[in-house]
This record gives C-alpha cells, sequence and structure tokens, in this order.
C-alpha cells in the first residue's frame, strides 16, 4: 500500500489510539502533545516525532496549530525494496527537530503537495516525497546498530524515572543522564536490558501504581497522575494488557493473580516482558 500525506490541525481535547502503520508527525505551527507509550512532551514547530505501527499514543493541538502527517504501511514502496533500510527509523517512538536544509525540503514537500496531481501519480509523488524524508532523518537521527560497549548505570536511571514519574519523560532526558546520543542510548539500553526505554519506563509507572493501588487509597485518578499517565482510562487500559486485571479489581481483591510471563531461557525475570504487553 502506498503511503498517504496529509496536513491537518489537531483538536485541543486529548485523544488516543494505535493503529497497524507506522507514523511521522511534524509539526508546521502552533504546537501539539505527544506521549507515545509513556514518553512524550509538547512538539512545537518544526519538530516532529516517529510513532511506530502498534504503539498506543495520547495526542492534542495546542491552540491554532497544523500537522504534516505521514501514514506508512509496512508495505509502502518508501518502507520497502531499495528503502528497506529505512523502516529501522520505526524501531522505537523518537522525537526530532528538522535542521534547517530539512525545513527547505518540507517547505518543498508543501509545495508539491499543493500541485494537485493526477490521481494516477499522486500515491507514487507522495511515497518519493516520503522516502527523502525518511532517508534524510535515519542520517541525522543515526545508526542504531552500531555496537556499543559501554555499560548504562541503571540504578541511576531508575532513580531519575521515580523521581518524575508524573512527568512526560522522553528518551532523550534519560540519553542526558549517559551522556548518550537517543539513538546509542537506545540501542546500549536495549542490550543491556532486553527492552527499549519506553518500555522500561512503562514497566516502572505500571509497578508504582500497582504498589499506590495496594498500599494506598488515594482514587485511582490521582493514582494516574502521580505515576505518569494522562487519565485513570490510560491506567486501565495499560494495567489490563500489562497485568491481566483492572486497576479497580486488584484493589477490590488483593489476592487476584498477577503472573508475569515466564522470561526466556537466558534472561532474568527483571528483564523479561510483562504479561500480555503488546507493543
Amino acid at each position: 500500500m502506498p503511503c498517504t500525506i496529509r496536513k491537518i490541525p489537531l483538536d485541543s481535547a486529548t485523544h488516543h489510539h494505535a493503529h497497524d502503520f507506522h507514523q511521522i508527525v511534524i509539526t508546521l505551527c502552533g504546537s501539539s502533545e505527544f506521549e507515545i507509550e509513556g514518553l512524550g512532551g509538547r512538539i512545537n514547530a518544526f519538530s516532529g516525532c516517529i510513532v511506530p505501527a502498534n504503539h498506543e499514543h495520547y495526542y492534542a493541538g495546542h491552540g491554532h496549530n497544523r500537522q504534516l502527517i505521514l501514514d506508512l504501511p509496512e508495505d509502502a514502496p518508501a518502507l520497502t525494496g531499495e528503502h528497506r533500510e529505512l523502516v529501522a527509523l520505526f524501531d522505537a517512538p523518537r522525537f526530532f527537530a528538522l535542521d534547517t536544509p530539512l525545513r527547505h525540503y518540507l517547505a518543498f514537500m508543501e509545495s508539491e503537495l499543493a500541485q494537485g496531481f493526477d490521481t494516477s501519480i499522486i500515491s507514487f509523488q507522495q511515497d518519493r516525497l516520503a522516502a527523502t524524508l525518511l532517508g534524510s532523518l535515519k542520517a541525522r537521527l543515526g545508526n542504531t546498530t552500531s555496537t556499543c560497549q559501554r555499560r548504562i548505570d541503571i540504578t541511576q536511571i531508575d532513580r531519575f524515572i521515580r523521581h518524575h514519574l508524573a512527568d512526560a519523560l522522553r528518551v532523550a532526558d534519560l540519553a542526558k543522564l549517559a551522556y548518550l546520543s537517543e539513538a546509542h542510548f537506545s540501542e546500549r539500553f536495549r542490550a543491556q536490558t532486553g527492552l527499549s526505554p519506553w518500555q522500561y519506563v512503562k514497566r516502572q509507572r505500571l509497578h508504582a501504581a500497582r504498589q499506590l493501588i495496594l498500599q494506598s487509597r488515594l482514587p485511582l485518578t490521582d493514582i494516574a497522575i502521580q505515576t505518569g499517565f494522562a487519565n485513570q482510562s490510560a491506567l486501565s487500559h495499560a494495567f489490563r494488557r500489562s497485568y491481566g486485571v483492572s486497576p479497580r479489581t486488584l484493589r477490590q481483591d488483593a489476592s487476584a493473580p498477577i503472573t508475569p510471563v515466564s522470561p526466556p531461557r537466558g534472561q532474568s525475570p527483571l528483564t523479561a516482558p510483562m504479561h500480555a504487553t503488546k507493543v
């Protein structure tokens, strides 16, 4: 299937969903808010984010805003054939800012999209524009397949996450602690823990929320806010996917079974993904 490029404003109300195609979102004017599986923040003009397929994300626009959105199925020409290496961009959520050359290319894209091509060639043109943008982003964000040996101080990362659970954490925040670029940090972190940074942060949020549910009488809405979830609904959805029960059920019956999936051979329980986590 071909990719689709569109320009739309985002509503000021917060919405959330997941979809089976990859997505690039670039703010053209105004600003927007994105949270992708627990990581995110405000995106100002000429900045954007990468949303991998099947990643739940929350989003909202601020004031007058306009977004350029690229919807990219996995079999899109911009991600297959001679461009197949570009799919590595979607290994994990990322946030980025456009440098001056990419801002010029963005203006070119908008000009091309405004030409009103015939239907017979518009899909080809959009895939060609998308492939050039993706290639340029990949060159700037780095190659996530390089080998790196220095270990990350996970204790320091844990401490930072605990102290900022209620904040909109980004991979860049964690990477700064290790004095690494986002790409190198993500690679080393996954190699060391078996999880991407956003998966790890989500686990920490869920663990903290579970402790508060069991050990306090705080309303679930307050627990969601304190542990970095957008609202109670987001907490409940993540809780069911990871633990198999709702927060309310857990509180009502402290003996409700919470059984993580047995880790693969050779992997410690600390780094094993939790039951029903789907990304």
